[in-house]
């Protein structure tokens, strides 16, 4: 997690010692940084797939696809409203379709937030690895439910406290575009669509997008970590932060993390975490 936030998200996923990006809301000096502070490779980078055309996810997709000569990957929609100038594109294909790139698999379905046609991602590294990216979903769609169940690795936007939204500084019609049908997802609602996407193979959950303003990271933590714990969740829950980037967390084969992660939120396991080389998947 580059980090997420009202001002800039991003996700690196490496494999086969490549990256791809999906979203990339930070400038390409920033997005470098930030690679830097993850401890993972930013190049050689295939591609930014963008879940959307706004600017806190791609403002820095054009400038570094044409500093690195990688494509940017979007919906149709997006990709005509993004406009970007200078730089390949790729369109993502129908539901239910893969696009490849490098060592990559991408498949995406519709979220229902408000923008020109927005996705929910899903990452496959080739080996078995599978990374979903859920934020500013509106509401969860049956076809998004479908695409994630079952990963590895899931982002999901936690992006509101229902409660410290009503009584914040916002006015009443931005109150209602966020916590409406087209805008983020409630602590509350992440935390059932969360239970709802559960599954033996997840082995880590990063709480993404969460207003600085309008939520408590204690309080995210928690409504999402109790549902989770009482499926049967035993991987770790990471706070993103929007501040600075993650470390990277290294899927393993044995389903194993590698990383005790400074600020996340460890469920008790009975496997140790161990070094991996370094050709498994990280995100």
């Amino acid at each position: 997690m580059l980090g997420s936030g009202s001002r800039g998200n991003a996700v690196a996923v490496r494999a086969q010692g490549a990256t791809l990006l999906v979203d990339a809301g930070f400038g390409p000096r920033a997005l470098a940084r930030r690679a830097v502070e993850a401890g993972i490779a930013l190049e050689p980078l295939v591609g930014i797939v963008l879940t959307h055309e706004h600017g806190d996810h791609a403002r820095g997709a054009a400038p570094l696809g044409r500093r690195l000569g990688c494509p940017v990957i979007g919906s149709a929609g997006t990709l005509r409203a993004l406009r970007p100038d200078g730089v390949t594109t790729e369109t993502l294909p129908p539901f239910g379709e893969e696009l490849r790139i490098g060592p990559f698999s991408i498949r995406a379905a519709r979220t229902a937030h408000d923008a020109a046609e927005p996705v929910a991602v899903l990452v496959s590294d080739g080996g078995g690895k599978r990374i979903g990216v859920a934020w500013d979903l509106g509401r969860p769609t049956a076809g998004v439910r479908h695409l994630l169940h079952g990963v590895e690795a899931l982002v999901l936007e936690s992006n509101h406290d229902e409660v410290l939204l009503q009584t914040g500084p916002y006015p009443a019609s931005v109150r209602q575009r966020i916590g409406g049908s087209t805008g983020h997802l409630s602590n509350r609602l992440a935390a059932e669509f969360a239970a709802d996407l559960w599954s033996p193979r997840l082995e880590v959950v990063f709480l993404a997008h969460v207003s600085e303003q309008c939520n408590d990271a204690r309080v995210a933590r928690q409504t999402v970590g109790r549902v989770l714990r009482a499926k049967g969740f035993r991987g770790r829950l990471v706070l993103a932060g929007q501040r600075a980037a993650t470390p990277a967390i290294t899927l393993q084969p044995l389903m194993q993390l590698v990383l005790q992660l400074p600020g996340s939120h460890p469920f008790p396991t009975s496997s140790p975490s161990h070094p991996v080389p370094s050709h498994e998947s990280s995100g």
